[in-house]
């Protein structure tokens, strides 16, 4: 009796095709963070139903109280599509909040020269680590690393202690809000979701992004394409330093002073935010709308502790950790997954 094998039918064949081609899809990791922001926030409707969750303003605050931290994560995406890292982003802010109260309130200077300024020197910080990275061949994180220490030095140097501002029109700005029918937004909401559409925008649609994708992806087969691969990674850091000082001032705004210590660490929320939002750590791949989610899921943790209301604010650490460990090994997967 001979043994007949039998093909598979087109159905059959067809299936793990369509799973190979879904797990390949670089929306996926986006995909897979919008929806864990629904159910995140489906969840606290349900818990916290009765408390207040559900007003429209609770939503609204998520973007009120992370707007300086979408702008800092959308100059890091930039970096890392690109294939590298930027680790003076916590140290920029703080600086930038220095440098803006000792010029309002030290040198009596008017917000609307200081903030030209303050951007002027956070793109010109950037643009020097990436001059560095470029022409001495240096990797990113040792750079960044030193930009890191200067950027905080430079804070102390301005002056050890906080230093307040009662500028009647910071004031103003940091109070003025939008009304949008049922609820209301402030001038650093505004601010974040209109470079979060230019950023899309030069990302998606524009020369400069397509070479940023491109470097990220395989910088030596960009290289043999010509693209201009050494302006393209001083203009990345240059975006970055000036998202960072952007994302200084209006940090400025939130709280209206400065101190050597603000936004310590922050350039690690950063980072994570653009990880959880699904661009690829090893550059090439992702989108800036992903961070978007990225910043919505970090501050939903926040909103959620605090209704909460018996949990240490040290669990959004926590939980920010099991994310990162989990958006990371489906990278991972995603990857080999391509590979093979």
């Amino acid at each position: 009796m001979s043994a007949t094998t039998q093909s598979p039918t087109a159905s059959e064949s067809r299936i793990p095709s369509k799973a190979a081609r879904l797990l390949g899809d670089r929306r996926l990791p986006v995909g897979v963070t919008a929806l864990l922001f629904l159910v995140m926030y489906g969840v606290g409707l349900g818990r916290y139903q009765f408390y207040g969750f559900a007003e429209p303003q609770v939503f609204l605050n998520l973007f009120i109280d992370n707007g300086y931290l979408l702008v800092a994560a959308v100059g890091v995406t930039f970096v890392i599509l690109s294939g590298g890292i930027d680790l003076s982003v916590g140290s920029m802010i703080g600086f930038t909040t220095m440098f803006t109260a000792w010029l309002v309130e030290r040198q009596g200077l008017p917000i609307v020269i200081v903030i030209p300024m303050a951007l002027a020197v956070g793109a010109f910080g950037g643009f020097l680590m990436g001059y560095v990275i470029h022409n001495f061949e240096i990797q990113p994180f040792i750079v960044t690393l030193a930009g890191l220490f200067l950027f905080r030095g430079l804070c102390l140097v301005i002056s050890k202690e906080s230093i307040s501002i009662g500028d009647a029109s910071v004031s103003s700005m940091a109070q003025a809000q939008v009304s949008l029918g049922v609820g209301f937004v402030s001038i650093g909401a505004i601010v974040s979701l209109v470079v979060l559409a230019v950023a899309f925008y030069v990302l998606h649609y524009t020369r400069f992004g397509r070479r940023v994708y491109a470097i990220g992806g395989n910088e030596q087969s960009a290289m043999l394409m010509g693209l201009p691969q050494g302006g393209t990674k001083i203009a990345v850091y240059t975006v970055s330093g000036f998202c960072s000082a952007l994302a200084g001032l209006l940090f400025t705004l939130y709280i209206q002073s400065g101190d050597p210590l603000h936004a310590t660490g922050m350039e690690l929320d950063a980072i994570a935010a653009v990880v959880i939002g699904g661009t690829l750590l090893t550059g090439g791949s992702g989108y800036v709308v992903g961070t978007l989610f990225g910043v919505l899921v970090l501050g939903l943790i926040k909103s959620i502790i605090q209704f909460e209301g018996t949990l240490s604010s040290w669990w959004t650490k926590i939980a920010t950790g099991v994310l990162l460990c989990a958006f990371i090994l489906v990278q991972r997967f995603m990857t080999t997954r391509k590979k093979t």
